[in-house]
């Protein structure tokens, strides 16, 4: 069956397709709440562990009653491996926001997070994210260039916003790359399946920057200031993530979350970039050999390296401190 025809009813095919092992995983995994017991695990080494966080689960919390979260659900399943010397117990060498899911890369010990940092300073780091938007995304592949900086705005100081729009502040240098996978519906509204790629690291830089240019996350109740409501998740998954540490290569895919025999509300109708060529495309384009220019158009790299020329600072040292402590970062999602 090709993208461009007919499909039966997706739920007349889950008989045959659930007696699958996989299938019935990635259907859980993908349709129900996270609970202790189903922690993924992508990747292990004595350094490092990478989950596939579940949707609408913190990373942690201090609140008494918020005890399902990513690491309670480390210490249910390697208690051995828990840091006493951190307040979490893991040092979490990113984040994801908590209706995000995905790949999260952990780093067991304090040296293990020092080599991930020094990646994510020297942006070394590749991250991709698969989302479902809002409408048909008409241009197959742009570049989304809008600073980002905190809405002050009254009973909006949860949210970020894009420079020009009242009540913004602060706002810093933003890029994030999108390619269109395919088009379709979600619930019979058009939809559009896209990778989306933050050259940036700004807090929910991606749901921004999908909002701002019209085509904002399916689900995304925030940024669709409430309106979005309907689907059971925000339609956002860190698919690829690629962190080359000085002492072993990290690189991750996870399942695809959003298709048809894992969420019958979403029907693809016309293919557009086939997602493993996509990521293969990355792969080559941000992976230079050190003596090669960077990949990144010279406007976009300037871009990005307007705050890596001033010196750094005391509190950016202190920062980075923290983070060896504990996690650094700001969830561009």
């Amino acid at each position: 069956m090709t993208h461009g025809s007919p499909r039966p009813n997706t739920w007349t095919l889950l008989p045959s397709l659930l007696l699958t092992p996989w299938v019935i995983w990635g259907f859980k995994h993908t349709m129900e709440p996270g609970c202790m017991e189903n922690l993924s695990i992508l990747y292990q080494s004595s350094d490092f562990i990478v989950v596939n966080k579940h949707w609408d689960l913190r990373i942690d919390s201090k609140m008494w009653y918020e005890t399902l979260t990513l690491q309670s659900q480390l210490k249910h399943r390697f208690p051995e491996l828990a840091d006493p010397d951190t307040y979490y117990g893991f040092r979490f060498c990113h984040q994801l926001d908590f209706s995000t899911s995905g790949a999260l890369c952990v780093a067991l010990n304090k040296a293990a997070a020092g080599r991930a940092y020094k990646c994510f300073k020297e942006r070394q780091v590749t991250k991709a994210y698969l989302a479902l938007v809002r409408g048909h995304v008409q241009e197959s592949r742009k570049t989304i260039n809008h600073a980002i900086g905190k809405n002050t705005t009254e009973g909006l100081t949860h949210m970020m916003c894009i420079e020009g729009t009242e009540g913004c502040e602060n706002a810093k240098p933003c890029l994030t790359e999108l390619t269109v996978l395919e088009h379709g519906l979600y619930d019979g509204d058009p939809v559009s399946k896209v990778l989306l790629q933050p050259l940036t690291g700004r807090t929910h830089q991606l749901r921004v920057h999908c909002s701002s240019s019209g085509h904002p996350i399916v689900g995304d109740f925030t940024y669709s200031f409430k309106k979005d409501n309907r689907p059971f998740r925000m339609m956002l998954h860190a698919f690829y993530l690629r962190i080359p540490t000085s002492g072993e290569l990290i690189e991750v895919s996870t399942p695809d979350p959003f298709v048809p025999t894992l969420d019958a509300h979403w029907q693809p109708q016309q293919l557009v970039h086939p997602l493993e060529q996509v990521i293969q495309d990355l792969k080559t384009t941000r992976d230079p050999t050190p003596d090669e220019a960077s990949p990144l158009p010279k406007v976009d790299q300037e871009l990005i390296n307007q705050e890596d020329k001033a010196k750094e600072s005391e509190e950016q040292r202190a920062r980075c401190q923290q983070w060896l402590a504990e996690w650094a970062g700001e969830p561009e999602n």
